[in-house]
């Protein structure tokens, strides 16, 4: 009897664990899925310097990388 409830006992502790791995198997697929797309590169037309185009100062075609060079480069 004592080996029938310690058999029972083990068999529901081994699908708590599993339940509880799979879990954690599902959180880290979702995460893993989530990885950001990847951005398109400008360079700066004044500097040279590569970045990424949504963090780019646009004027016309040419892309800048601070406030400064887009204004030294419309001056000059």
């Amino acid at each position: 009897m004592k080996y029938l409830v310690l058999l029972i006992v083990l068999v529901l502790g081994y699908g708590w664990w599993r339940s509880g791995r799979r879990e954690a198997m599902r959180a880290a697929a979702t995460a893993k899925a989530a990885t950001p797309a990847p951005q398109e590169i400008v360079t700066c037309a004044h500097c040279g310097l590569h970045l990424p185009r949504s963090e780019a100062l646009a004027q016309g075609t040419r892309y800048y990388c601070s406030p400064e060079h887009q204004q030294s480069d419309v001056v000059s």
